[in-house]
């Protein structure tokens, strides 16, 4: 796959794994790129419907059947990253519904292509 065409955000298996089990414990879920409130600059994850997106959030894909959004000038901001999404132990301080069972969604840009990283493990 191409620099051009690569996807702007992908997910470890651990991370659409975490999604699956939400989606099936609250339905259809949104994840947005936080940018600074609340849970710093966490990704966090909603019940499709809690969250009102505006005008200028991007959308950057989709993972797991959730879309992943971002603030358009936070994304331009970042210089356009590719994000890599993981789920790690323990709760952020935020909203999102992963942290009610003690874990939280993070963003790395990876050093590797994006693609790459649809053979990474998931975590045990």
């Amino acid at each position: 796959m191409s620099a051009d065409t690569a996807p702007r955000v992908a997910a470890t298996e651990a991370a659409v794994a975490e999604l699956a089990r939400l989606r099936a414990e609250y339905g259809p879920l949104v994840l947005f790129q936080s940018g600074g409130c609340c849970d710093g600059s966490s990704p966090m994850c909603f019940a499709d419907g809690e969250l009102l997106l505006g005008t200028n959030d991007l959308l950057l894909g989709e993972i797991g059947g959730c879309p992943f959004y971002i603030d358009a000038e936070q994304y331009e901001r970042w210089n356009r990253p590719r994000l890599l999404l993981d789920v790690v132990n323990g709760a952020g301080t935020g909203f999102s519904l992963e942290g009610l069972h003690d874990l939280r969604f993070t963003v790395c840009t990876p050093p590797v292509a994006v693609e790459q990283h649809d053979r990474v493990p998931a975590r045990s």
